[in-house]
């Protein structure tokens, strides 16, 4: 893949092919955004994972970043007001379902309690599309209506790995401190190793890299977490 300028003059600003404790990392990250916009931050994991196994579950990270996020709630007319309470932007049944079937996607997160998921399952076409199908392993499909948005609001947010057994998650923007940023990052590697498949090999983390938008990977020594 070819690069441009900016980005070959960052690659000149470190060692590329050097592993780096978490926080220097973090401070190499933002040392190497060269963009004029405030570059979110990523990190990825390489994992080990077998035909059977798979990786999907949620993370609440101890600094946030991210906009207040709108929480669609699916479910009965008479916990419609305990939706709307515990923040939920919209809260329904049949309605808000008619609505997302014809195109409507004004939320971006969808909230399900149990008794709802016979009707929400028919969505699937349109949420599972986009990614907003609510689930049982990311706590989106849940009685605990309160519970879920509190959780949701506090930034908690999903990972999985995808089809190469590579996890891309979001930990923060160029803009905040180095070490809020690998605070967030060790983080979701101690959460990732507190929820990795049951039958995983001690080799279960291959490899871990931190990047900005736009600039260069930096290999990161994980097993220290520091």
């Amino acid at each position: 893949m070819k690069h441009g300028k900016k980005y070959t003059e960052a690659l000149k600003k470190y060692d590329s092919a050097k592993v780096y404790d978490m926080g220097k990392a973090a401070e190499l990250v933002k040392e190497l955004k060269y963009s004029n916009f405030d570059e979110t931050v990523e990190i990825h994991v390489n994992v080990k994972l077998s035909k059977s196994q798979t990786v999907r579950d949620t993370v609440v990270l101890p600094n946030q970043f991210k906009a207040e996020k709108k929480v669609l709630v699916f479910c009965k007319e008479d916990r419609i007001k305990e939706a709307l309470d515990a923040g939920a932007a919209y809260a329904g049944a049949a309605d808000y379902i008619e609505k997302v079937k014809g195109g409507w996607l004004d939320f971006d997160i969808a909230v399900a309690t149990p008794d709802m998921m016979k009707d929400v399952g028919r969505l699937g076409m349109v949420l599972g599309r986009k990614g907003l199908m609510p689930n049982p392993k990311t706590g989106t499909v849940t009685n605990d209506i309160a519970g879920a948005i509190s959780e949701l609001k506090k930034g908690r947010t999903e990972f999985r790995a995808d089809k190469t057994g590579v996890i891309h998650l979001a930990i923060g923007k160029v803009s905040m401190d180095a070490s809020k940023i690998a605070e967030n990052a060790v983080a979701f590697l101690t959460e990732l190793d507190r929820k990795k498949p049951q039958d995983a090999k001690q080799d279960f983390v291959k490899s871990v890299s931190m990047s900005s938008t736009m600039g260069p990977g930096v290999w990161v020594n994980y097993t220290t977490g520091e």
